[in-house]
Formats: structure tokens, C-alpha cells, sequence
């Protein structure tokens, strides 16, 4: 089993590079591993904190009072899905893989379903958790199965989608925060050279295409990638807007209720309907904070909105405080909600600090 640390700075495995130190540190390299480390922890009443590749997590400048585990098993697992008739594939990744690897591996052997989530830092424990989307695509469209070692009961599982509970942006995971650690997550892809339908109007334009269109799987994976680094979301040590955990608030759904309230402040803004026949929409969070008055490069002291992005908070120079961070986050939030009375919700995970 890989060595104990004391003290390690948790700042260097945040894509922010915030937080303070851990005070215990254990790399797992394993599955066998992360339950063993994790399962002590529990025994011996000690407070768990599962790491992977840090981009969807606010540390507090304190820094974790228990263990943190890092995630750093490997392995991929590639099988004929045996109910696809020879046109699907069956990929089981570990959750300490890369996901950008993953996807770029998948493009590259023909493996169609996540070519749009292409560029999304972070390992692939922490894409059912999140149910990571982007472009038009979600994991929920693929995975199969998530193995996890359920903390409560002490015993490995394998959940099925449905077990999983995905919702935009949301899963069960949350729901049951630190119950249940990822250990392995299979998607089912189809065998083809060409992407699903493009779903998202944006990569569309990119690609010169039609809603709905097919294109090669580079091609997609390429017009996400460039996408993506237009918004500084692609992890670049010489772009200082990529020092951010990505979005910072999702896109909020409003009821048919709420919908109408924000109509009358804001009337023709944009939004799309949501498919549940309910009335309800989705609102681009990005749209209300620059017409709160908040655009992009707004700073406030060593942070700062990105250049490129709305949604993303930075810390540009690495010299900023989580507090400067959350500070900046909450007059973001205080000041879309008295202009438009919507409360945006932050995405990433707050460890012992909150907004």
C-alpha cells in the first residue's frame, strides 16, 4: 500500500490550485486499494476525502482535517457488448483513467458516444457523479454500469443507470454525498467512424452542419476541442483562464411559475423548454450574469471571471485565497438574483467552505 503523508498542500490537485493541506495523504493505485484505504478510514472514524483530478472541487484555504485519497488507479477494458449485434462495444475504464485519454482513444478506434465530451478535464470516477455534458452529449447516454464500494453497507456494487438516478448536470451520487466511492465506470459506444447526431446548435456552426447531422469522429472531437479552448476550458498551463473548475454555476431550471416571473424582468431573454411538457425552461446562467452587470475579465481583487468564459471563475495568477474566490462567486450570485430573481447554483463540489 502506497505511503501515508502528512500535510500535503491539496492546491496543486485542484485545476484551481486553491486549498490548503490534507492532513493525511495516500495515493491508491488501485481498485483493491481505494477500498482497503477507504475502509480503514471508515473504521477508525476518520473523515474521507476521494480526490481525482481535482477540476469540479473548491478547497477551503484550511484545507481538509482527515485523509484525503487520490485516485490514481488505472486500466481499460475493452469487450463485444454481447446485446449489440457486433455494432456496439463495451469500454470499462478505471476511475482513476484520464478522461480526455479515454475519449481521445475512443475517437481514435472508432468507438462513437462521447467524442462531444472531448477536452473535459478531471478522471472518469468523477463523470457519473457529475453526469459530465457538454455539447449536446451527457455520460448518461452511455454508461452502463458504475461499480462503487457502497461506505454505508461495506460492500462492492454495481449499479445500473437507473440505480444511478442522472438528471441534468446531477445524479444520485450527490444526493448521497461520500457514500459511495467510483471504482470503475463501462460505457456502451457504437462501433462507427462517424459521431451521434450533433445536438448542440453551436458545434453545428462549427462543423457546418444541420442539428442532427452525422460527422467523422475527429472532425467532432476537433470542432469541441477548439470550441472548448475559445472558452479557455481546455487545461493549458500558458492560458491563466483555464486556472478555473470550469463552470462555476449551472444553467437554472425554472418552473412554468418562475419562467414567467423572469419574463416580466427580463421579456424575450433566452431559453430553451424543457421536454417534460411541464412549462418549465432551462436559462443560460452565462446570459444572466453579464446582464447583471457582471462581463468577462470582471475582476475582484486576485480573481477573477475569465477572459473567454462567463461561467468560469479564475484564479489567474495563483496567488488568490479560496475566500477571494467565494467572495467573487457570491456577489455573482447575490447580484443575478436581485436583478432577476433567479438563484444560481454552483457545480463544483465545496470542500468545508460553502457559497
Amino acid at each position: 500500500m502506497a505511503d501515508r503523508l502528512a500535510g500535503v498542500r491539496l492546491a496543486p490537485y485542484t485545476t484551481l490550485r486553491l486549498g490548503g493541506p490534507a492532513r493525511a495523504f495516500i495515493e491508491a493505485r488501485s481498485p483493491e486499494e481505494i477500498v482497503g484505504i477507504v475502509a480503514e478510514a471508515d473504521r477508525e472514524g476518520e473523515a474521507v476525502l476521494v480526490l481525482g483530478g481535482g477540476s469540479n472541487l473548491v478547497v477551503s484555504d484550511d484545507g481538509f482535517d482527515g485523509l484525503a485519497v487520490h485516485v490514481s488507479s488505472e486500466g481499460v477494458d475493452v469487450r463485444a457488448d454481447p446485446d449489440g449485434n457486433g455494432e456496439r462495444v463495451v469500454v470499462t475504464a478505471q476511475a482513476g483513467e484520464d478522461w480526455d485519454a479515454l475519449a481521445a482513444r475512443c475517437v481514435a478506434e472508432g468507438w462513437s458516444g462521447i467524442e462531444c465530451l472531448s477536452g473535459i478535464p478531471g478522471r472518469v470516477g468523477s463523470t457519473p457523479i457529475q453526469n459530465v455534458g457538454a455539447y449536446g452529449q451527457e455520460v448518461a447516454q452511455t454508461i452502463t454500469e458504475v461499480r462503487v464500494y457502497d461506505r454505508m453497507t461495506g460492500q462492492t456494487r454495481d449499479l445500473t443507470p437507473a440505480e444511478c438516478g442522472f438528471a441534468y448536470r446531477h445524479s444520485a451520487f450527490k444526493d448521497a454525498p461520500g457514500r459511495h466511492v467510483v471504482l470503475a465506470v463501462t460505457y456502451a459506444l457504437h462501433r462507427s467512424e462517424m459521431s451521434g447526431p450533433i445536438a448542440y446548435k453551436e458545434l453545428a456552426v462549427r462543423l457546418g452542419v444541420e442539428l442532427g447531422a452525422r460527422v467523422p469522429l475527429a472532425e467532432a472531437r476537433a470542432a469541441v476541442l477548439d470550441l472548448r479552448r475559445g472558452k479557455g476550458m481546455v487545461l493549458d498551463p500558458a492560458d491563466p483562464d483555464t486556472r478555473s473548475a470550469g463552470s462555476f454555476f449551472t444553467n437554472p431550471i425554472l418552473t412554468a411559475e418562475q419562467a414567467a416571473d423572469l419574463e416580466l424582468r427580463a421579456p424575450g431573454h433566452p431559453r430553451w423548454e424543457m421536454p417534460d411538457g411541464s412549462g418549465s425552461v432551462k436559462v443560460p446562467a452565462a446570459w444572466l450574469i453579464e446582464n447583471a452587470g457582471f462581463p468577462k475579465g470582471y475582476e475582484k481583487g486576485a480573481v477573477r471571471i475569465s477572459t473567454k468564459h462567463t461561467l468560469a471563475l479564475t484564479n489567474p495568477t495563483g496567488a488568490a485565497d479560496t475566500s477571494d474566490l467565494l467572495a467573487l462567486a457570491g456577489e455573482v450570485r447575490d447580484g443575478v438574483y436581485e436583478k432577476f430573481g433567479v438563484l444560481l447554483v454552483n457545480e463544483p463540489v465545496m470542500v468545508g467552505v460553502s457559497l
